[in-house]
C-alpha cells in the first residue's frame, strides 16, 4: 500500500522554468490572479444533485467587485480557449465561482455558460506550484492527452479535464453489465506504467477520471490524471504506481481477474513504446523541460536519495545512484523506455 507521510512542500516557479513557459507560449499576461478571487465576502456550501456536500463552496462578491471579476475571468477563458479573442465570448457568462475548501492548494473553479444553448464549461484558477506545472507539461508531452494551461506570475490557469471521477466510477459503475472489464483493466495497466515512467505520484482514485467513449462495437476507456502536484516529489517508488493505492482496489481486482501476466507485460511494453515515440517526436521540448528540472529544486534531499535507490534496484541500473536531483532521476527513468 502506498502512503504519503507528509504534506507536500510548495515550490515557486524558477527562472529556468519561467523561461521555458515563455518560450513555448505558456506564460501569458492575464488581468486577474488567484489572490483577486479571494476578495469574496460570503460563501455557501455547494451540494450535488443528490443533496450531498461536495466540499466546494460557491463564493459571492460585492456589487462593486463582481462585474469586474466576472469580466476578467471571461477574458482568461478567452485566452485559454480562443487565444484571447473576446468576440467569441459575447454570448458567454460566468454562472458560478467555487472554492475547494479541502485541498492543499484550495483552487477556484469557474463555471462558464453559453446563454444561447445552456452548454457549460469549467476552468480552474490556482496558485502556481512548480511541481504542478512540470506535471502538466509532462502530461502534455508524454501522454496521449493534450493539456491547456497558462501561467502568469504566481497564478496557474488549468482547463477542466472531463471524465467520471475515479472513486465515483468504482462506486457506481464497476458492476455495470455493459462494462468491458478487459479493456478497462488494460487501460489501468497502461496508466500505471505511464505514471511510473514519468514519475507522476499520488494517483489514487480521487486524482484521476475515467473517460468513457462508446464505439460502434465496443466501449473504450481512458484514465486521465487530473492532479499533478506530486510530479517527481516523493521518495518511495510505490507512490508512482497507482496499483499500490488501496483506493484503486476495484480496478486492481479487475486486472487480477481478467489479465494474465503475459498480457500485462505486453501492455506495459506497448505503453513504453508509445512513450519512446513521444520522446522522439518532441525532442526540443523534452530536452528543455528536463534541463529546467535538473537546475530546479522540486523535492527534498532525502526523497531524492530514496527514489534513486529504489529505481536503481528496480531497473538493476546503478547509474541512478549518480543522479543529483529529481530532474536527473526523471531523465534516467525516461531513458529506460529505449531498453528492452
Amino acid at each position: 500500500m502506498a502512503l504519503i507521510s507528509k504534506k507536500k512542500v510548495i515550490y515557486p516557479i524558477s527562472l529556468e522554468l519561467r523561461r521555458y513557459l515563455q518560450k513555448y507560449g505558456r506564460e501569458v499576461g492575464f488581468p486577474i490572479h488567484y489572490n483577486d478571487l479571494l476578495r469574496y465576502n460570503s460563501s455557501i456550501p455547494l451540494y450535488d444533485y443528490k443533496g450531498n456536500d461536495t466540499l466546494w463552496e460557491t463564493v459571492f462578491y460585492s456589487e462593486t467587485d463582481r462585474e469586474e471579476i466576472h469580466y476578467n475571468v471571461k477574458n482568461i477563458y478567452a485566452l485559454l480557449k480562443a487565444e484571447g479573442d473576446m468576440s467569441v465570448m459575447e454570448h458567454l457568462y460566468v454562472d458560478r465561482i467555487d472554492l475547494c475548501i479541502y485541498g492543499n492548494t484550495q483552487p477556484f473553479r469557474v463555471r462558464i455558460v453559453n446563454r444561447i444553448n445552456d452548454n457549460f464549461d469549467y476552468f480552474y484558477v490556482k496558485n502556481a506550484d512548480a511541481s504542478r506545472v512540470y506535471g502538466l507539461e509532462l502530461e502534455h508531452l508524454l501522454s496521449p492527452n493534450r493539456i491547456s494551461y497558462l501561467v502568469h506570475e504566481n497564478t496557474l490557469i488549468e482547463e477542466h479535464i472531463a471524465g467520471i471521477p475515479g472513486e465515483q466510477f468504482m462506486r457506481q459503475q464497476i458492476n455495470d453489465p455493459l462494462l468491458n472489464p478487459i479493456r478497462l483493466a488494460k487501460e489501468f495497466v497502461k496508466f500505471n506504467e505511464r505514471c511510473f515512467v514519468r514519475l507522476l505520484g499520488d494517483m489514487h482514485s480521487s486524482n484521476f477520471v475515467i473517460d468513457v467513449t462508446p464505439d460502434f462495437e465496443e466501449t473504450h476507456y481512458r484514465i486521465r490524471a487530473i492532479d499533478f502536484d506530486q510530479q517527481s516529489y516523493e521518495g518511495k517508488k510505490s507512490i508512482y504506481l497507482p496499483q499500490y493505492f488501496k483506493q484503486n482496489n476495484a480496478l486492481i481486482q479487475l486486472g487480477v481477474k481478467h489479465i494474465t501476466p503475459e498480457s500485462m507485460l505486453q501492455y506495459q511494453r506497448e505503453e513504453r513504446a508509445l512513450i519512446a515515440t513521444r520522446l522522439k517526436s518532441s525532442p526540443m521540448e523534452i530536452e528543455d523541460i528536463l534541463e529546467s528540472m535538473e537546475r530546479d529544486i522540486i523535492s527534498l534531499p532525502e526523497n531524492i536519495d530514496s527514489l534513486k535507490t529504489d529505481l536503481a534496484r528496480h531497473y538493476k541500473n546503478d547509474n541512478f545512484f549518480k543522479c543529483r536531483n529529481m530532474g536527473e532521476i526523471l531523465r534516467m527513468s525516461l531513458e529506460q523506455v529505449f531498453k528492452r
